[in-house]
């Protein structure tokens, strides 16, 4: 099985370096390119089109949700996980509306790590814990004229039954393999559903399915 193509992007040097090594000692990830700045990002995502893009956010010249939006406007296939020192709302929301699929915390264990490389690679969307709860917190603080320019129900009515229960499990931030031992299915059948009910919400990921699920009250929002 080939590696993961993985491109580091952090304005640090020693981060990039610890990083570096650490994941290639594992058998999944090859790293095959480093910038220190959003431009250098660029330029190296465009030659050498990693699998996965681990982007830094503060950084000169160009930053992190800014150089997502342009990879991503490039190619909507470009898969990107945040991994910064930051949890505030204005870095979080933005992130994510960006294009990144992933965010996380420098404070996640190597492990956990390496695990969000191999699901953001699968198509799912790794959220560290505390913005998942960032997320749902906001969508709960959103006044109620707002929520009425959205109407679901047209979207909602046209996923079946199945394809309901999988859109909850997204907005809970289930994997695909929490998704199919919660619902007693097979993981293909659940890469089936899980892009069924992207195209049928018209929404680009994961991420902003789960934002939907969560928004128009298919996950309730006082769960652990």
């Amino acid at each position: 099985m080939s590696k993961i193509r993985v491109l580091l992007v952090d304005d640090h040097a020693m981060v990039r370096q610890g990083l570096k090594s650490f994941l290639e000692l594992t058998d999944e990830v090859e790293v095959v390119g480093e910038a220190d700045n959003g431009m250098q990002a660029l330029a190296q995502f465009e030659a050498l089109q990693p699998d996965v893009t681990l982007m830094d956010l503060v950084m000169p010249e160009l930053d992190g949700i800014e150089a997502t939006k342009h990879i991503r406007a490039k190619n909507t296939h470009a898969k990107i996980l945040i991994l910064t020192s930051f949890i505030e709302d204005e870095k979080v929301f933005p992130a994510l509306e960006a294009g990144a699929q992933g965010y996380l915390l420098k404070d996640t264990s190597p492990d956990d790590l390496i695990q969000a490389i191999l699901s953001i690679h699968q198509g799912e969307s790794p959220l560290h814990p505390k913005v998942t709860k960032k997320l749902m917190s906001q969508l709960q603080k959103k006044p109620q004229a707002e929520e009425k320019q959205v109407s679901p129900d047209a979207a909602i009515s046209s996923l079946t039954q199945r394809e309901q229960e999988v859109l909850e499990c997204l907005g809970r931030g289930y994997s695909n393999k929490d998704i199919a031992s919660a619902l007693y299915i097979s993981l293909k059948t659940v890469k089936t559903h899980v892009s069924n009910v992207l195209a049928k919400l018209d929404v680009a990921d994961r991420t902003q399915a789960a934002i939907y699920a969560i928004k128009h009250g298919l996950v309730p929002l006082d769960e652990p």
